[in-house]
């Protein structure tokens, strides 16, 4: 289940470091738009990105996400990806991300694979 703190931070226009391992074992960051339910954080990726990658081998991740207005103040969720949705799902998710970020639908052109929901459920 999301705190409290990781829901508000993840419903607002705040960005977040999704971490993943590479196949070395390295970690890996990228800043990526973020999303949620009740129960997990909602990241969109695309199959062909090494992100997506890393999680179908290690589902394991961590989540940053800092608010906006002040970069000082984070929440962290460590956790895994439980489920990925791809289709039209994860296609009209980007678009509410595009919106919620820059007012905007996605822009088509830029798409390069199938677009993928990353559902992540923190760790108890």
């Amino acid at each position: 289940m999301l705190s409290k703190k990781a829901r508000e931070f993840a419903e607002g226009p705040n960005f977040a470091v999704l971490t993943t391992l590479l196949p070395g074992g390295h970690p890996a960051g990228q800043v990526m738009w973020v999303d949620c339910d009740d129960e997990t954080l909602l990241l969109n990726t695309e199959k062909h990105r090494q992100k997506f990658k890393n999680i179908q081998r290690d589902p394991r991740v961590t989540v940053t996400i800092w608010k906006s207005d002040d970069p000082y103040e984070y929440v962290e969720v460590r956790g895994r990806v439980v489920e990925t949705v791809g289709g039209s799902r994860a296609r009209q998710h980007i678009d509410q991300l595009a919106l919620k970020y820059f007012g905007r639908l996605y822009d088509n052109s830029i798409i390069e694979s199938e677009r993928v929901i990353l559902r992540i459920r923190p760790l108890s």
